[in-house]
């Protein structure tokens, strides 16, 4: 690939954009600084005027990731109003349509092994997008009858898995993981039973 050098002051969001795109092909652990100065466009010594090292690097593509993980979720959320239902089904399409369209943030957010809170700044990002989930989650609690109702962190932990392992299996091609459904209607199917189980969807 070309080098797509910089402009000055861009220095740091090139690194950034570099790993992010070997990050999607190789995985998180299969480059170098040296590999990302060089997809940049400028020398190995230059990547350390901002980065330590490479998990400082995925750091900051993962903080910025749940940032914008998190503005994606707000805007679905917002734009589902005034039903809790139709919100929260935002959400859930919104989540699929960040994993695709933006391989390389989800894989450092959610696969890097950092832990969110490696940093203040990381872990206030990925509080921020847990939060936009919750809100979503407790709308919909609010309608489920009192001896049935669960803490709505749980909720979301409950859905968040479902929907991390269908983008794991099959909305990114994993080997040996294969269906006639496409991702939206196994995440939909899926929350749908556990929707049902609740009391919030009829069970016909």
């Amino acid at each position: 690939m070309p080098k797509r050098g910089y402009h000055h002051g861009n220095l740091k969001q090139a690194l950034i954009d570099a790993a992010l795109e070997l990050i999607a092909e190789r995985g998180p652990t299969g480059f170098t600084l040296s590999e990302a100065a060089k997809q940049a466009g400028v020398t190995p010594a230059a990547v350390y005027r901002h980065f330590k090292g490479r998990e400082d690097l995925i750091e900051e593509a993962a903080r910025q990731g749940f940032d914008m993980f998190a503005d994606l979720m707000n805007y679905a959320y917002d734009k589902g109003q005034p039903s809790a239902m139709a919100a929260f089904e935002a959400t859930g399409r919104a989540y699929l349509a960040f994993a695709r369209s933006h391989q390389g943030h989800y894989i450092a957010m959610f696969e890097s092994g950092l832990s969110v809170n490696r940093s203040p700044e990381l872990a206030a990002a990925a509080a921020r997008a847990r939060e936009a989930l919750e809100q979503a989650a407790a709308d919909l609690i609010a309608q489920v009858p009192p001896e049935k109702q669960v803490p709505a962190s749980v909720f979301t932990a409950h859905i968040w898995a479902l929907s991390h392992g269908v983008v794991e299996l099959y909305a990114r091609n994993a080997p040996g993981a294969t269906t006639p459904f496409s991702p939206e209607d196994l995440l939909e199917s899926g929350v749908g039973i556990y929707l049902r189980g609740l009391g919030i969807l009829s069970p016909d």
